[in-house]
Formats: C-alpha cells, structure tokens, sequence
C-alpha cells in the first residue's frame, strides 16, 4: 500500500497500475496451448493483472476443465482434486514467468448462494469456508504473483452469507500466515452502497475496494467511485467489472447493440479521474473463451482468440502509459478546478491533478469545450498537450505563462472523440504524455 493508503506500490516504492483483464473462464475452459497463448498476449500488452475463478461460473463444478479435471471431490470443497490444482498451479506459474499478476477468486459466488441465477449447486458454509481457504492459502503462500478476491459476482444477502465470506478471507489468511503478504478485496455485483464497502469496508482483510459498475453504455460510474474515495477508513479503490467490449449494452442487443471500444474507454478515464488506482479492461467473448466448443453467454460476437486484439484492449494498455507518465501516486480527483457545467450522459468531463501541483489532466468524452481554473497548479509557466486515448497520441500544444484560467477547445469532436488536456509545470520537465519507460516486472524483482 503507498503511504497514503490510495494506491499500490511495488516493494521498493515504485507505483503499480492495475491494468485488469477479465479471463474468468481461464482455468476451466484453456488448455495449456490456449492458455499461452491468452497470457502472451496481454504481456505483451502491459496488462498487469489477469482476474480469474478457480471454481467457475459455467458448471466449473461438474463439467471437466480442459485437462480433463474437476476441482473438487463429491462437491466437497474440504477435498480438492490435486490434479485440478497442478492444473491451476501451472497456470499461475506461467503468469509468473510473463511478469502478470494473477488476481484470484476462490470460487464464483454461485457456489455460496445462487440468488435468482447461476447453477451452483450451493457448496459453502463458514466451516468449509474456513478449511478451503486455508488450503489455498497454505497451497500458494510463496507465490509472489497472487491477489485474492472474494465475492465473485455476488452481495451478501443476510449475516450468514457475510460470515462465510469472511471466513474464507480468515482461511487464507491464515493459510499464508503473514496477513501483510496476502492482498485482498471483494467482487460484488453492482450496487449503489459502494461495492465491497458496502459490507467489508472497515474489515482488516479488505485491503481495498472494488466496484462492479455494470454493463450499460453511459452509467455514472464516477459516482460510485467517488463515494468509496471518501469513505474512512482510506482505501485504494477499483472498478473490478465495466461495460465489457463487444456486449450487448445492458444485455439488449436488439434495442442497444453491441459495446464498441469507445464506450469501454470513456469508462476507464472517468474511473481513473474520479480516484481508482487503476482499471479493469474486459471483453464478452474473452471473459467466457466462447470457442465452438461451448454454447455462448449473452450473444459472444466471435471467438476468443479472433477478440484478443481488439480495439479497447490496445486503447487499455494506453490509459496505463498516460497514467504512469506523470507521478502516480500523489495524483487526486479535481472535479473543483473544473469552471462551469460539467456535463452529463455521454458528455461527462472530469478532471485530476497532481497533489503536488505539478500537473493536471482533463478528459472530455466527446470533444466538448472546457474551462479549468489553474490557480491550484505550482507553476508560472506551463506547458499544455492534446493526449488522444485512441492511439496514444501526443500533440503539444505549447509553453505559456500560466493564466487563471485556461480556456480549451478540443482537436475534434463527436461520439468517439474523446481527448485529454494535459497541463504541466514547465520546470518539472516531464515527457511527453504516454511515453515514459514502464516498469519491469519479473519473478526475480518481485
């Protein structure tokens, strides 16, 4: 955790972006040929956490992962299938070897209480709870490249769904035995009581929380973040779960369509913006690895693999570059330096700065015009840039002596042409927007 409990940072201070990929389906439905394939692909990206389910939603009980094994014995999460757990182990491993982070969940929620869908069958109580995860965390105490989330589309609906939860957390816990070693949160479905807040927020294994905003096409996200930024205690904050690419916006093709990577994109700034330490990129054929071996969810558009490559998953990669471009860890929300109408529904702009005064950025979905009140930047010169989160961009706009207020007019606009005004101290000398050295990552940093 950074010092000001907002942010995760590597061990030697160094900030990590959480570059998410939703691969629920990972460790049931790729064979290890697929599975390399998927994890090369989002390496070489800069994706820096793949979020996947050991017992899965789609039947991952009774229907075999693709090595021919089941995870558990008669449905019985005290006895689980050692050759399942090769299975996932090597899995792990090979994330490992790519310099990803593997952001686990024990079980998909249905496995808890199916609660009007899912197939389940219902497995836990807080006694097995407990027992399974100790095992894993006993199992993967000295994997460097784990994060554990609970939940797994689900909220509590009572006192005992909440005492399972939390035993599983304690299981692991004491399975790693070093609760500062062992990072995790919680993946509830949408809701508007802040996410994991909602039920775990003031709990010590909760080390951050994490939102499922949904899957419409112009949802407020930004609210929803902006309320877990101003909880206490302080607690980095993440949208686990957005509008994926290529889904059927509010799960209505015939009367909204398919998710194009605009609508995903604009999700990630007014995320990141509004306070989250990082985003979580997804797609509707990829979470699921819809292939002609399997019925599709929800209307896929085509095959996983023939989706690895499109548009919103290169734009992601982008957001991150931008982001680690400027001092990450004391950037905060700066809806106030915003001067007059905000904007609503697609139009949203939303503004953050360096706490330190040494940059600002501003992003308009759709190219509207904006005032910014500069009086909070440190600086008497500044030196301003048109960042374009299409393709990353960056147009100098030139160095100016700072006015009070900067008035901007974007380079185009319209559905899909989205910008980011980047303002910078001039004596902080940064690089262009986007184009600093990444960190990196491997087994023996870590």
């Amino acid at each position: 955790m950074s010092d000001n409990h907002r942010y995760l940072v590597y061990a030697d201070g160094s900030p990590f972006f959480w570059l998410g990929d939703t691969a629920w389906e990972l460790f049931h439905r790729l064979n290890r040929d697929s599975c390399l394939l998927y994890l090369d692909n989002r390496a070489n990206k800069g994706f820096t956490v793949i979020q996947a389910v050991i017992l899965a939603e789609l039947d991952g009980l009774h229907t075999p992962n693709a090595e021919g094994h089941i995870p558990l014995i008669h449905d019985d999460p005290t006895q689980p299938n050692e050759a399942y757990f090769q299975d996932v182990d090597w899995v792990i491993q090979q994330a490992a070897k790519r310099g990803l982070y593997m952001a686990i969940l024990p079980t998909w929620g249905d496995k808890v209480y199916t609660d009007r869908w899912g197939i389940g069958p219902e497995i836990f109580n807080s006694r097995n709870a407990y027992q399974y995860g100790y095992f894993l965390g006993k199992r993967y105490r000295h994997q460097w490249n784990i994060i554990w989330i609970l939940g797994g589309d689900r909220n509590p609906r009572n006192e005992r769904d909440v005492d399972t939860w939390r035993a599983l957390a304690k299981g692991i816990e004491d399975g790693v035995g070093d609760e500062d070693s062992c990072l995790m949160s919680f993946h509830p479905q949408p809701n508007d009581a802040g996410g994991s807040a909602a039920w775990f927020h003031k709990d010590a294994w909760l080390d951050f929380n994490m939102l499922q905003t949904g899957h419409c096409k112009d949802d407020p996200v930004y609210r929803q973040v902006i309320y877990d930024y101003g909880l206490t205690p302080v607690k980095p904050v993440l949208d686990g779960e957005s509008l994926y690419e290529d889904h059927p916006v509010c799960f209505q093709p015939d009367k909204f369509g398919f998710s194009t990577a605009a609508d995903v994109r604009k999700k990630f700034y007014w995320d990141l913006f509004s306070g989250a330490f990082g985003i979580t990129y997804g797609c509707h054929d990829i979470w699921q690895f819809y292939s002609s071996a399997h019925v599709g969810i929800n209307h896929p558009q085509r095959y996983w693999y023939e989706a690895l490559d499109l548009p919103g998953s290169f734009q992601a990669a982008i957001v991150k570059k931008l982001m680690l471009s400027r001092p990450l860890v004391s950037r905060v929300p700066a809806e106030d330096v915003l001067m007059g109408d905000t904007l609503s529904g697609a139009d949203h702009i939303v503004a953050t700065r360096d706490a330190d005064s040494n940059y600002m950025m501003v992003y308009t979905p759709t190219g509207k015009s904006f005032s910014v009140n500069l009086s909070v930047l440190r600086a008497r010169q500044i030196r301003c840039w048109w960042f374009d989160p299409r393709n990353g961009e960056a147009k100098e706009i030139g160095e100016q002596t700072k006015p009070e207020i900067y008035y901007a007019q974007p380079p185009s606009s319209g559905y899909g042409n989205d910008w980011v005004l980047v303002i910078d101290n001039a004596d902080a000398d940064f690089p262009p927007p986007g184009t600093s050295p990444l960190k990196k990552v491997n087994d023996q940093t870590e």
